[in-house]
């Protein structure tokens, strides 16, 4: 009943995060939400507990009740032990929770980013064009009226994409500027109201800044967009599912190429690459930047890829964080385990030298 409950104050979250004037909810309350406080009342009684009042209470508890606590009991093997929903300081949806939102029914942000991507796919025409929009949508998370008039500026690109697009919105803006962070690009925002100025190093408040891709560092100010009305920012999913992988996706085809490796695109939604010369077994790439090894495990095993072994790409840092490779490898079937091997652009090239050892033993 806990898991339940996380995974649906998690799609509750998700949903609620792209209305405007969000901390004052006013009632009645859209069904979603009534219908998740109601829940967790119901919870709440059941296990002696006081319930929150409230969706603006719902909505702190989400930021400050992680996935372990007694109420929600999920297990570890599941999401890691202290996932919350909102984030602490930008009291947005946490990288997780929409990992979560999309792990439930109708696959949630994911399902729309797909949608979105399909539908881009099917009116670009050609698999080259529809890359070419890709590639764009990953580069230009914001997109500002001087960008249009930049060289290099690719009109029939845009035309096909500026429909994923939309205004900045309000809850996204800081005294009327828009933040963004330099690592990722993505939105940012202080934990207060004012344009922060961060002082470098780990100990500054820099740490008191949120950004989407929640793990960058902020050892530099964020960024300042002080015309928002003259910018368009990229729709939420796009830049969950889309960007967010992007940098990785960059270096693990960098590691490639310095190695010359030799390698082709895959059609399809998200880039994936099959790569030449491995014999007889087909071997491909995948790139995901996911915070959940168990989660992103059930999605690969949900779409297992058609390949003998696909090597399924995460960024350094998170690979290097205690008990991912584990939790991923134990949430994998057990006759998937040979065929997904998770990896890093780092270790990309030294893991498909394991993979060719293995052919050459195998034959």
């Amino acid at each position: 009943m806990g898991s339940d409950l996380f995974g649906e104050l998690a799609r509750m979250v998700a949903a609620l995060s792209e209305v405007q004037g969000l901390r004052s909810f006013t009632l009645p309350y859209p069904r979603l939400a009534q219908r998740a406080l109601d829940r967790t009342v119901m919870r709440c009684l059941d296990a002696g507990e006081s319930p929150p009042r409230s969706l603006p209470e719902l909505w702190e508890w989400c930021r400050t009740r992680p996935s372990d606590d007694s109420l929600f009991a999920v297990p570890s093997s599941l999401v890691s032990p202290g996932t919350t929903l909102v984030h602490r300081v930008g009291r947005m949806p946490t990288r997780s929770c929409l990992e979560v939102a999309s792990h439930g029914p109708g696959g949630g942000v994911a399902a729309h980013a797909r949608a979105l991507l399909g539908d881009l796919h099917a009116r670009s025409g050609t698999e080259e064009h529809y890359r070419q929009c890709r590639a764009f949508l990953a580069r230009h998370p914001v997109v500002h009226q001087q960008d249009r008039f930049a060289p290099g500026w690719n009109r029939a690109v845009w035309s096909r994409v500026k429909n994923l697009y939309g205004p900045l919105p309000e809850f996204l803006l800081v005294d009327g500027d828009f933040l963004y962070c330099p690592s990722c690009r993505l939105p940012a925002l202080p934990r207060d109201s004012a344009v922060p100025v961060p002082v470098p190093g780990p100990s500054g408040t820099g740490a008191e800044l949120w950004c989407e891709g929640e793990d960058c560092p902020h050892d530099a100010p964020p960024r300042l967009i002080r015309e928002p009305d003259q910018a368009w920012i990229l729709q939420r999913s796009l830049r969950w599912y889309l960007v967010l992988p992007h940098r990785t996706d960059e270096a693990a085809r960098e590691a490639l190429e310095r190695a010359e490796v030799a390698y082709e695109t895959l059609p399809g939604l998200l880039p994936a690459y099959r790569l030449w010369d491995t014999g007889p077994r087909i071997v491909d790439i995948q790139v995901y930047d996911r915070l959940q090894p168990a989660l992103l495990a059930a999605h690969l095993t949900a779409n297992t890829p058609p390949a003998d072994r696909t090597l399924v790409v995460v960024p350094d840092a998170l690979a290097g964080r205690d008990g991912y490779r584990q939790a991923f490898t134990d949430a994998l079937p057990a006759l998937l385990r040979d065929r997904l091997v998770l990896t890093t652009p780092m270790d990309l090239v030294p893991d498909l030298g394991q993979t060719r050892r293995e052919e050459k033993d195998d034959a």
